[in-house]
């Protein structure tokens, strides 16, 4: 499934990105936009054993194509909404159509927080709720409605976020250290030169 995922979801990635794992919404909700579809193909499917006539088939055939169609776009509308954990931050993926499909992405130095809401009966015995992240720059708020298992996936962006912050803040450190040693090996050449210039100098006027 994973396979699945990077051939669906590469495009949104940046170069070098890499997914941790892709959070989708409880199985129910696809459970829900697939039992229509399904319903209809199988009372076709039975229509074509009581009247198997050819003038009957080739209609019934045609709208079971056209039911597949629509299985495999509601299919899409549920597997194709999801977020995408990275190890640089949260890409929030929206399906609105063949041909609409949108993006955001919050990274993790611009998380201000993480929470999740288990709401109702049906929520807290098939663990599913709200996950909703924050951002530091603009205070703004993005969320997804029945995550399986909230509190793990919240558990894994936190864990993300600190394995990010800490692999930044040393590369930030060897940014700085070599920074201040290019600086003190050009103040120690100019005091070299300097010391140099003086000596050629004090050479002159002494001759």
């Amino acid at each position: 499934m994973f396979s699945l995922n990077a051939l669906l979801f590469k495009r949104h990635l940046d170069d070098d990105e890499q997914i941790i794992c892709v959070v989708h919404k409880h199985w129910l909700v696809g459970f829900r936009f697939l039992f229509w579809p399904a319903a209809v193909f199988l009372g076709f499917a039975l229509l074509l054993t009581v009247a198997p006539r050819p003038p009957v088939v080739y209609v019934i055939a045609g709208l079971a194509a056209m039911t597949i169609v629509w299985g495999v776009r509601n299919f899409l509308d549920y597997y194709l909404d999801a977020w995408m954990i990275t190890d640089t931050g949260i890409v929030d993926v929206e399906w609105h159509g063949w041909f609409h499909r949108e993006s955001s992405r919050v990274l993790y130095s611009d998380l201000q927080g993480v929470s999740y809401e288990i709401d109702g009966l049906g929520a807290t015995l098939l663990r599913y709720g709200t996950l909703s992240v924050e951002k530091i720059s603009n205070g703004s708020e993005i969320s997804m409605e029945y995550v399986p298992r909230p509190r793990v996936v919240e558990a894994l962006i936190l864990k993300r976020m600190e394995t990010y912050l800490h692999t930044k803040n040393l590369k930030d450190a060897t940014v700085v250290q070599d920074l201040l040693a290019t600086v003190i090996a050009r103040e120690m050449q100019m005091k070299e030169l300097r010391g140099r210039n003086g000596s050629s100098s004090s050479s002159r006027q002494e001759r």
